[in-house]
Parts: C-alpha cells; structure tokens; sequence
C-alpha cells in the first residue's frame, strides 16, 4: 500500500486531563525532526499527532471542574496545540478520538473486522484496574501493592467485557519482531518486548460496559458496552489517513510509530495483533524513546521538579529548548533536564559556540565581501542522512556540533581577519551556509536567519544572546538581556 516516495510518522495521542509537559513536547519534536528531513531530501510527508479523548481520566477532569467533557476537551486541546505552535512543531493532522467525522467511521470498521475474524469474545472478567494506566494490572506488576507509575492501590474490578484473541497472535508476533518484520527500535526494546510475548500473552479486554465508560465509541451491535482504549485510541494511526471513510491518505501506510518506552507493549503486541486481524500491513518501523527526567528523577509536583516547556520556550526561545532536548537527551534511553542544566548549555554551545560563530563569520562578510556569497543546496551531508536514516537523533544533532567547533577553529587558524581575502572568508561563509542548511530539520528558524544572513551578506541581529544573570533564588528568571522578572 505504501509509495517508496512518502514518510508517514506518527507521534503517541497524549491524554489531555492536563496541560502538555516536557514528555510531550520530545515525543512530538522527535517526529517532527524526522518529518522535515523527509521533506528536505524530496519525500511526501505525512506527521500525525492528536489528543486520546475517550478516558474516565477526561471525564473526572471535567467533573472537577463542573464541566462537560466535550467543553473541558476544547480547553486542554488548545493547550497542546498552543505548545506545538510555539515549538515550530509542523505536522499534518492533529487528529482526536472524540471527533464523530474523522475518527469514528474507522474505529468502528477496525471493531467489525476483528469481529469478522473471529477475534472478539465477550466474556467475565475479574482483574485489578488503575484509572491512572486506564488498563488492568496483574499482581506481578505491582510494587508495595501499588502501581509504579501512580503510586495509587488499583481497585479490585468485574465486569462482562468483550476481549480481543492476542493470545492467538503469540508465536506470529514473535517472529515478525525477530525478524525485524515488524522493525524495533532501539534493539533492547525488541528485546524487551520479545521476552514479555515469551513470557506469555493474554487476551485483552476491548471494551467496558457503558455504566463504567460512559464517554466514548458504542461498541457495534452491542450499545451496553463502550470501546476500550486500545481499539479506540491506537486505530487513530490509519483513521486519521481516511481508513473506515474513504482511504484518501491511505496510500502513507505504513509508517513510523514514535512512542515512549512505556507504552511499548501497546504498540509492539496489542496493535500489530489487531492490524493482522483486520488484514491491514503493519508499521514500518517503532521507535521507542526514554523518558525525560528532572535531576535524576521522575518530574512529579511532589518533587517539585516539574519544568514547564512553556516556561522555558518564554525565556529562551523555541529554537533553544528543540536543541536542548534533541542534542541533550537520548534519542533511545532517559535524558536529564534541570534549569541549571539548560542554562549551562544554552550559554555554552547556542550564545557561545552557534551564535557567536555566525557573528564572527558574518562581521567577516559584511566587512570584507563586496557581495553575497552564492551558496548552491544539494542534499544534507551523507553522514547526517545516515543518522537520521537510523533514527540516531542525537547522533546528527552532535554530528552537527562538530562541524561548528571544526569551522569556528578553522576561523582562529586562518585568522582572515588579518588576510583581509575574499576567498578564504567566502569559503568560510559556504561552510556557515551547510551548517545552517543542516540545522533546519532540527532549528528552523535559526537556520532561516543564517541562510537569509547569508543572502543578504548582513549580520544578523545576535541570535542567542548570552544570559548574564542566574535565576534568582525567589524564583525570578533571567531574562536575554541579564535583567531579572518578578515571580
């Protein structure tokens, strides 16, 4: 189904029971890095990203706050799609599970066709359910008799689902990995993912009955039961490219999931499963990012160590929290991020390396140059393809690095400054220009001042000015220019 001449990449549908945080915010840049490269070397490109609505997450949200879920959904939708904004995040779609027009025709077609194939049952079920995960736990995944990843007691639940036969995909599923017919990324993912099949694989609960869930998509010939989760949220990759209404996008698939660590089961056994049901190919490839953490740490508000990418984009810029989280984070394993962190690199390798190699190179220009330089743009450098090819992020963000610490040392070298030659300087500004070029999957609107710098033979205004001052202790932000904000 898929022309070898498109990208399609989707990033997770996040929850939207509160404001969008840094987690966020990687996961969608991670997917838009990959898609501008596509674009960049001539591939149709496809970015689907959107918001996972049908939860009793969203409905208690709403309850909380007297409101209807539908009128709480257009608030915390608005916040997601104000950080993408703000991050120069470029996708195509941003789709949501609540939307009757897009997204329900194709739920309800992938329902009828793992019906056709015989893989839904209904059936009793008595498990332990943890509203935070939305989904039942066994014992065995418990720490202290309490979920790991919300600290809460999951409540002990029976209920008449309908289940979905993943058990029946166990041995297929575990070949396809294998075989990186079903492509993991990084390698100790698929490892994880192929000993939890090995352990063994249970059939999966599709649905609840509609007093329970009372906010979503009525399971087909059965109005008492609800879609869960899993045949709800994940079919979003192909509804939002017209599956179930049309297909008119259908020809994207398959593509890139890009998902958190932990989710992985979701995406690597419960979705493939149901996309050989449906008789539907399955993804090209999974890439599986870390989590972000705040000084070694889960960012939590009880730790009070929650940094805020709005906060950050406000005071530093957009272009400066993409390069924190693209070149000091781990593109496979967890990153790290405090305000002290972020304000050493941003001084150290955007105010001090980047931006002050593209004042000096362009003093030199406008000073000495009687034109612009003309500058011809090919294709990015082999070797940053190949790491964007591999989905090594970080890999091309330090390859990238490097050529600047090459030409800034180049710069002390030749000193043209003294030579005063037209040659030397204008080879100087190619170099500057393949950088910029280079940059623009990763910092867009930095590398469109460099290029229009470059076109203009002008300096540019400072692009990353030098943060003088400290944060102060009472919570007051240094601002660009080394004077301070009230909290």
């Amino acid at each position: 189904m898929n022309n070898k001449d498109t990208f399609y990449v989707t990033s997770p549908i996040f929850y939207p029971n509160a404001k969008p945080h840094m987690g966020h915010a990687y996961a969608t840049l991670l997917c838009d890095v990959l898609t501008r490269f596509h674009r960049l070397v001539g591939m149709e490109s496809y970015f689907l990203t959107g918001t996972d609505e049908h939860t009793e997450k969203i409905v208690k949200a709403a309850e909380a706050q007297s409101k209807k879920p539908g009128e709480y959904l257009e608030e915390m939708v608005t916040s997601f799609k104000s950080l993408y904004a703000k991050l120069n995040i470029s996708y195509d779609q941003f789709i949501r599970t609540s939307d009757k027009d897009v997204h329900w025709p194709g739920a309800i077609e992938m329902w009828k066709r793992l019906a056709k194939s015989d893989d839904l049952y209904k059936s009793s079920y008595t498990g332990l359910y943890c509203i935070g995960c939305e989904t039942f736990i066994t014992e065995k995944e418990l720490v202290d008799g309490l979920c790991p990843d919300h600290n809460m007691a999951p409540e002990e639940v029976t209920e008449e689902n309908y289940f979905f036969r993943l058990s029946k995909y166990a041995n297929q599923l575990k070949e396809l990995i294998s075989k990186d017919e079903l492509k993991i990324i990084p390698k100790s993912r698929k490892n994880e993912i192929l000993s939890l099949i090995k352990s063994g694989l249970h059939d999966v609960s599709f649905s609840r009955p509609k007093e329970k869930m009372t906010w979503g998509i009525p399971v087909p010939s059965d109005e008492s039961q609800t879609m869960y989760i899993w045949v709800d949220a994940l079919t979003n990759y192909v509804t939002g490219l017209g599956f179930g209404r049309g297909e008119e996008k259908m020809y994207f698939w398959p593509g890139v999931h890009v998902i958190g660590k932990d989710i992985l089961r979701f995406h690597t056994a419960f979705w493939p499963a149901m996309l050989i049901s449906a008789g539907l190919e399955l993804p090209k490839t999974v890439f599986v990012h870390g989590m972000i953490t705040s000084g070694g740490k889960k960012m939590s508000k009880t730790l009070g160590n929650i940094i805020d990418p709005q906060e950050l984009i406000n005071v530093y810029g957009a272009d400066a929290v993409r390069y924190y989280l693209l070149r000091h984070v781990s593109s496979t394993e967890d990153g790290d991020i405090t305000k002290e962190l972020f304000r050493e690199a941003y001084n150290a390798n955007l105010a001090n390396g980047l931006g002050n190699l593209v004042a000096r190179v362009m003093k030199l220009a406008e000073t000495y140059l009687s034109k612009p330089v003309t500058v011809q743009h090919s294709v990015l450098n082999k070797e940053l393809e190949s790491y964007l090819d591999k989905f090594e992020i970080q890999k091309a963000a330090n390859h990238i690095w490097e050529k600047i610490g090459k030409l800034d040392a180049e710069i002390q070298e030749t000193k043209p400054w003294e030579s005063k030659d037209e040659k030397v300087i204008g080879d100087l500004v190619i170099k500057l220009a393949h950088i910029g070029h280079s940059l623009s999957s990763f910092m867009p609107d930095t590398s469109e001042k460099i290029l229009t710098a470059i076109k203009e033979n002008k300096m540019p205004e400072a692009l990353f000015p030098r943060l003088l001052a400290p944060e102060r202790s009472d919570g007051g932000q240094a601002r660009k220019d080394g004077s301070t904000s009230s909290p």
